[in-house]
């Protein structure tokens, strides 16, 4: 039980508390966006993020409307985060065509399928209250 106990974690994120944990879990989530934009998809969706989100706040008349607007965007890109991780964890077990990666790379697509179709229809309606 004691050398269970002295063993060294795999992550040494596990180790760490407080202001330092969250100082590190800042950098791997940076790490993680610059990642993102070498991604094709989520370079466009941040681009096009850099003007739907502050136009959010002209075509929203309350700040519910302002937030569903802006956050629909925002859920495109972490839905394509999510998904982009997904494809980078099913590669690296390896190349070779499994039903099971292509399920997989599948359901990740139509996640970023699904919060596009939510994004769209969220604007048509805002837009279709202001000036329909």
């Amino acid at each position: 039980m004691r050398a269970e106990q002295d063993r060294e974690p795999v992550n040494a994120q596990k180790l760490r508390s407080g202001v330092s944990r969250m100082w590190h879990a800042f950098g791997y989530s940076m790490a993680g966006l610059r990642s993102g934009w070498g991604e094709t998809a989520f370079r466009q969706e941040a681009i096009a993020a850099l003007a739907m989100i502050p136009l959010a706040f002209w075509v929203g008349h309350t700040w519910v409307e302002t937030a569903l607007l802006a956050g629909s965007v925002v859920l495109v890109m972490v839905v394509e985060l999510l998904n982009t991780g997904i494809e980078t964890a099913i590669d690296r077990i390896g190349p070779e065509w499994h039903d099971l990666s292509k399920r997989a790379k599948d359901m990740g697509s139509a996640a970023v399928l699904l919060s596009l179709l939510l994004c769209v229809g969220v604007w048509i309606a805002a837009a279709w209250a202001r000036w329909g």
